[in-house]
């Protein structure tokens, strides 16, 4: 988690080594390579917080909001291959119906640009299609919003907004194709149970979709399951779309209607700066027209260290073995790279290959250190379109989304 604070004045000369020195003193130990700090950072030890709270069924989450529910999971929890249900963010727009019969569930499909409008019980769906249970990486686009300065308004999330559980159900593409789509289809959107905060039966909570090219992908799924149980009643039960490697968002829950489009879906939180970001850079706390804003697609490249937690302790001589996950978006990650001298030389991890597209990926990797002192072992991850994780935040942008800057945690060397 990178802790950037703004205009910090590290300076060369008597004024780095000052706050060099104050850095130590804060952190309890010799900042090992502290000249190579660079401006504007502050040491991550110095951000670690208590254990979170834990709200039923989610030992462990942190409560960022509780109307609508949202929490995420610390990093050290985040060390499973597949992500457990209990071990999941939650995200929540609006309020989860209040009584839910999976026995009379129905989806229906419309829309200007459908041929052949249907509905589906959920036995429907599970017996006419062919079954499919695929890893998929769901992460929410503010993830990491916590770190923008100016703050950017919304939860506060820092990086525990991701997961990659194995979701059961079947391909969004075969029904559509059941269906059957118009030459002038261009996107697909979907209606839920949710209820607006407002308890106002007329507003949608949230109402967003794909483009068709992605709503056609093998991968993007109308899901009942994960990790093969019934969802769990936070994430959608008892059905759900999940278009792996876009903004959780796009996966709507509790999903009872999907309207084949003839135009991009204008539905809620589609429009002005939800889940936009601008379409140039912008200066930091600047005011962005709507006309200037496009649409998150793709989420970026990006790693964590799930293994150790931050703040370990390591004997002089041992070296530190580390492992996480990396990912990005429609693409694969091509290469991790660890670094303990804030970013000045990088040694390559061990990267595993996704089990299936878009599924995160697994890595793992050695880290050995000069001399006693306090150290951050940094990851980045590149992508396989040579895209590389900045190591500090990138563009500031309205909504704070898409913070993918390098994660790091503290190590102690004794």
């Amino acid at each position: 988690m990178s802790s950037e604070k703004p205009n910090l004045p590290l300076q060369d000369g008597a004024s780095r080594r000052s706050f060099v020195k104050a850095f130590s003193a804060a952190v309890g130990a010799n900042i090992v390579f502290g000249n190579l700090i660079p401006d504007g950072v502050v040491p991550v030890a110095m951000g670690q917080t208590p254990e979170p709270f834990s709200i039923p069924g989610k030992p462990g989450l942190t409560i960022l909001n509780d109307r609508p529910l949202n929490a995420e999971t610390a990093a050290h929890l985040l060390n499973d291959a597949i992500t457990p249900a209990s071990r999941l963010f939650v995200r929540n727009n609006g309020l989860p119906p209040m009584k839910v019969d999976a026995d009379s569930w129905t989806l229906s499909i419309g829309g200007e640009s459908v041929f052949n409008p249907k509905t589906y019980t959920l036995k429907d769906l599970k017996s006419k299609f062919e079954n499919v249970d695929l890893a998929l990486t769901l992460e929410c686009g503010g993830n990491g919003r916590a770190e923008f300065y100016p703050p950017a308004s919304g939860n506060q999330w820092t990086i525990g907004a991701v997961g990659c559980p194995v979701w059961n159900g079947i391909r969004l593409k075969d029904v559509l194709e059941d269906c059957g789509m118009k030459d002038d289809a261009v996107y697909i959107a979907y209606h839920s149970a949710d209820r607006h905060l407002s308890q106002d039966p007329s507003k949608d909570a949230i109402s967003r979709g794909v483009p068709i090219s992605k709503a056609m992908e093998a991968e993007s799924m109308i899901a009942w399951g994960m990790n093969g149980e019934p969802l769990p009643s936070h994430h959608g039960y008892p059905l759900r779309l999940v278009c792996g490697g876009w903004p959780g968002s796009t996966s709507g829950k509790w999903v009872k209607q999907i309207d084949i489009r003839n135009q991009v879906h204008d539905g809620t939180k589609m429009t002005g700066t939800a889940y936009r970001v601008p379409k140039y850079p912008v200066k930091a706390g600047a005011t962005v027209p709507d006309e200037d804003m496009e649409i998150i697609e793709s989420m970026p490249v990006k790693s964590l260290i799930t293994f150790p937690q931050s703040g370990v302790e390591v004997n002089l001589g041992d070296s530190l073995k580390l492992n996480g996950h990396a990912w990005a978006g429609d693409y694969e990650v091509a290469s991790l790279s660890l670094s303990n001298d804030f970013g000045q030389t990088w040694v390559e991890a061990d990267l595993k290959k996704p089990v299936n597209r878009l599924a995160w990926q697994q890595w793992s990797g050695d880290v050995s250190f000069p001399k006693k002192g306090y150290y951050e072992v940094w990851a980045r991850a590149v992508d396989s379109e040579g895209v590389s994780q900045p190591m500090l935040i990138p563009g500031w942008n309205p909504k704070g989304y898409l913070n993918n800057s390098c994660y790091r945690i503290a190590v102690y060397v004794v």
